[in-house]
């Protein structure tokens, strides 16, 4: 899956299918993903969901982190990286 960085959506080299976003599990903040890193766990989730829409790329990625807090029993703290980016189709695979 490639993943790429444009700024103009509407380049005729691409046919945009439309925007996906995935996450990467909760965890506590500070925690250690077991495969390394957070945001590489929300990517690889982000290039699952364009391969079910059959997509060729993901252009314009960006990422967020989304969290929650709990204080009723002591301060628990959850977060999870979003990611999102439109998939697209190479104008001359689509064709």
């Amino acid at each position: 899956m490639n993943i790429l960085e444009a700024h103009n959506t509407n380049n005729p080299s691409y046919l945009p299918i439309g925007r996906i976003s995935a996450a990467s599990t909760w965890h506590g903040a500070g925690s250690v993903c077991a495969s390394g890193d957070w945001k590489d766990a929300a990517l690889s989730a982000l290039k699952r969901c364009a391969e079910d829409v059959d997509a060729d790329a993901i252009i314009n990625v960006a990422f967020e982190v989304d969290g929650v807090s709990y204080n009723d029993m002591g301060e628990i703290v959850l977060q999870r990286i979003c990611a999102s980016g439109m998939a697209v189709r190479f104008a001359a695979m689509a064709a």
